[in-house]
């Protein structure tokens, strides 16, 4: 998925001449963590955080401090056409909320980490009624889909497949299934040889 489709296009800005209190108007009647300082033709200029204003606002009162002062310049960004797993790299890699989506020096969208976090939840299919099963899987040739096969003889719809990060010799594989009974998947399952450490309906 592109970072287009998920991104909040033509965001809420501010220019850098605008006041602290502004700033922390906008966010606040909008509901929002993050806002873009923007120039002339949406020129992305900076990034300024509800956290690092909410620190400054008393400082700013008494004259000491202005939006251009506290605002991030030359920001982490992300381009439209990113796939969603680099945004996600990046906010978890530098430890942050969201990042503004820069084409070209332009700003054209934001991108959060509750963006992706429901795209994540949309794709593993945790909002509709489902089931999961998870098994542990070794190295042997074919161990996965002889895995899945016998979920699907047992009448197991796969919604989708996660698993745990590479270099584990010994990996376990969560399958997400539509809504159905997991003790017949977990009995044949083990039966098969595979160790079955958690199954939900």
């Amino acid at each position: 998925m592109k970072i287009s489709a998920l991104m909040v296009p033509d965001p809420l800005t501010v220019t850098d001449q605008a006041s602290v209190e502004e700033a922390l108007e906008i966010m606040k009647i909008n509901s929002i963590r993050h806002l873009p300082v923007v120039g002339e033709q949406n020129w992305l200029k900076g990034f300024v955080t509800l956290g690092d204003l909410r620190q400054a606002l008393i400082p700013s009162m008494l004259g000491n401090l202005t939006l251009k002062d506290l605002m991030i310049p030359n920001p982490i960004t992300v381009d439209p056409d990113d796939e969603i797993e680099i945004a996600a790299q990046k906010i978890y890699k530098h430890k942050i909320g969201g990042m503004p989506v820069v084409r070209d020096g332009r700003l054209i969208g934001v991108i959060t980490a509750t963006d992706l976090l429901r795209a994540f939840i949309q794709m593993m299919g945790m909002l509709s009624a489902s089931s999961r099963i998870d098994v542990r899987i070794g190295t042997q040739p074919k161990a996965l889909q002889k895995a899945i096969d016998i979920i699907e003889s047992q009448g197991g719809d796969i919604i989708n497949v996660g698993m745990t990060a590479q270099g584990s010799a010994q990996k376990t594989y969560y399958f997400r299934l539509t809504a159905c009974p997991t003790a017949p998947i977990r009995t044949a399952l083990e039966r098969a040889g595979y160790e079955v450490p958690d199954a939900m309906e």
